[in-house]
């Protein structure tokens, strides 16, 4: 038997109110390890084709990995997965901090929750015993009032992960929030959890991660802790949290800006990754024995109109532009109020600000007027009208009860050609790095079974002409030997983005954080590698994470093409095709024909046929010949 798991599944049914255990064989974790495969599996093999996203049967799925606690760095993620509600597609969202670890240590290696509660509950784990505890006392309260009760009504040191109203009144892009400052974000699997009137799980637990080989894992942990400052990225991370980058893609003209008309903005004081950002920041806080601290707390201070709390943490990369200046708004504190109220009220502020971004700029085309808003002047860069948005999508009234459906469904509400400038694929927001200057990015949105997010792989600037040595060097394990344009979709782009996809979707599985564990990042592939065997006593290999990443896409894919999804849903906004307007970009875009040509070959580097769908021998090679039979047929 090998080591890192604790071999049993929780399964909690609220409609029925009955809690088991279930107990997998070694098999099972030597197959699919965690997170998303784990997710995937259960998902295709329990949830009936067709199920209603907010329905009883559709599961809601919290998985660790084989890996998850140990005392490495970048190991304390957990997935969440669930048919998304903003999707209708398979949904996936991976979380940092410490929820994860702790239902390891309270005993087991997932939740799986199905049914519906007949009135609002929580979930109560507390060292390999659970419990259903009624929660209409902490229903329609905001995130940081229900988390300060059940923190009271449970242990002192427990991790809650929770929804706010925006989860409760279904938002399709709502999150779950853990420990107020640590988001599933994206997919809206929060409107799940309210579907099913489950308000909370807190887990506390005692429980100790099983190593094989301590001595070796401690010396992988001794050389990230002591030397991790020393390369460029997770020193940027260190000084300035995740949205450090935003000062860097304004100076290169890629900064999301007006619902990706261009790619700067005219002015913008203290804005994150400069000093003067600092002045906001109360300290870095890091996750599960990991020393980077790049998730920072907010001072709680008044400045601008507005009042911080700073119990919410600050805005990551996509939250800081998506409500900043995709909004046309550069006022700090107003676009760290607006992220306080995305996590308070358990809402995703990427697909929250790029929803209201394609809002703005269908007023200011007069497709819809204030007869439409309530009365609320909904133009770009009307800081106001932003954070009463927020509220008014939260709660559902008004104005905000078509936009918490997400960009494509109001696009439908709108009309008038307002298609044009909901900037989505596969109905989910774009995430806030512009496709037109990282082309196969670009190509990783369409083609991402869980639609366009930021972790679909390793960005093109890493590995173009001006990135560092150190980067081309790092990635040579995963078949990157060269520098390449990143506004290319060149065959060697492709090939690109097919491997390094592979490598990034192994991480999801083994709930491993892309800021630590990246090429790019300090922990060596090797590290990894050597890692994992000290963890669980397997022989392992590269190879073999690769091959677990082809499996989760194609698990994800089936899934997909089961929920009627085609190869026509594997596609960019039209905005992408078209010039950026301003800035060192300017007159930049993607050709569709290229893009075309990129997709097909993609599709043929995968193993699938024209139309993107696997075939026998590629699903038999990943040992999941089992699912052939959700795979569509000729006439669908």
């Amino acid at each position: 038997m090998f080591h890192g798991y604790t071999g049993k599944i929780l399964r909690v049914d609220l409609s029925s109110g009955k809690i088991w255990i279930e107990k997998p064989d070694e098999l099972f974790y030597r197959t699919y390890w965690g997170g998303g495969c784990l997710g995937a599996y259960y998902l295709l093999k329990e949830l009936p084709p067709k199920t209603d996203v907010f329905g009883p049967d559709n599961l809601l799925i919290f998985a660790t990995s084989i890996l998850t606690g140990a005392p490495v760095p970048g190991l304390a993620r957990h997935s969440v997965m669930a048919k998304s509600p903003l999707t209708e597609g398979i949904g996936e969202s991976q979380a940092e901090g410490f929820w994860g670890v702790e239902l390891k240590k309270a005993g087991f290696d997932a939740l799986i929750v199905k049914g519906k509660a007949d009135h609002p509950v929580y979930i109560w784990i507390n060292n390999g015993k659970a419990q259903i505890r009624d929660a209409s006392h902490i229903w329609g309260k905001t995130t940081g009032e229900a988390y300060r009760i059940i923190k009271k009504e449970t242990s002192p040191g427990v991790r809650i992960a929770l929804i706010g109203p925006a989860g409760e009144n279904l938002t399709r892009y709502a999150s779950i929030v853990n420990d107020l400052i640590y988001p599933n974000f994206r997919m809206g699997l929060g409107a799940v959890m309210g579907s099913k009137k489950l308000k909370a799980i807190a887990v506390t637990g005692e429980g100790k991660i099983r190593i094989s080989d301590a001595d070796t894992l401690e010396k992988i942990s001794d050389d990230y802790r002591k030397h991790f400052i020393e390369d460029s990225v997770p020193k940027m991370q260190y000084d300035y949290g995740s949205a450090g980058a935003v000062a860097m893609v304004q100076e290169d003209g890629q900064l999301v800006t007006r619902n990706f008309l261009t790619g700067v903005v005219e002015k913008w004081e203290d804005m994150p990754g400069t000093e003067g950002y600092r002045k906001f920041i109360q300290k870095n806080q890091g996750c599960f024995f990991c020393p980077t601290n790049c998730k920072q707390i907010v001072k709680p201070v008044k400045k601008n109109g507005v009042e911080l709390e700073g119990i919410y943490g600050a805005p990551e990369f996509d939250g800081a532009v998506a409500l900043g200046p995709n909004c046309g708004i550069t006022d700090t504190p107003v676009i760290l109020k607006a992220y306080e109220l995305c996590n308070s009220y358990s809402l995703d502020p990427t697909s929250l600000g790029a929803t209201v971004s394609f809002a703005m700029e269908c007023f200011e085309r007069g497709i819809i007027s204030e007869k439409d808003t309530n009365g609320l002047k909904l133009n770009f860069g009307n800081k106001e009208v932003l954070l009463k948005v927020i509220e008014l999508i939260a709660q559902r009234s008004g104005i905000g009860d078509i936009l918490a459906d997400g960009s494509y469904r109001a696009a439908k509400v709108f009309g008038k050609e307002a298609e044009k400038f909901a900037i989505q694929s596969k109905k989910k927001e774009l995430a806030m790095h512009d496709p037109r200057a990282k082309a196969s990015l670009g190509l990783g949105y369409a083609v991402s079974p869980i639609g366009p997010d930021f972790a679909v792989i390793e960005h093109d600037s890493d590995f173009n002409f001006s990135a560092p040595q150190k980067f081309i060097d790092e990635a040579g394990p995963v078949g990157i030997y060269e520098r390449l344009p990143a506004e290319s979709l060149s065959d060697e782009k492709v090939r690109m983005l097919y491997n390094l996809q592979l490598f990034w979707s192994s991480l999801e599985v083994i709930c491993g954080c892309i800021f630590a564990l990246a090429p790019v990042r300090y922990m060596k592939i090797r590290h990894l590698v050597e890692a994992i065997r000290a963890i669980t006593g397997l022989e392992t290999s590269l190879w073999e994470l690769m091959k677990l990443g082809e499996k989760r896409l194609n698990m994800f894919r089936v899934f997909n093409l089961r929920e009627g999804f085609t190869f026509e849903d594997d596609i960019l906004p039209d905005r992408m095709f078209q010039p950026i307007q301003s800035g060192p970009r300017k007159g930049q875009k993607l050709d569709k024909d290229e893009f075309n040509k990129a997709r097909s070959l993609y599709y043929e580097m995968m193993g699938w046929n024209d139309r993107g769908i696997p075939g026998k021998g590629k699903l038999s090679e990943l040992d999941l010949g089992w699912i052939e039979e959700y795979l569509p047929t000729e006439n669908e």
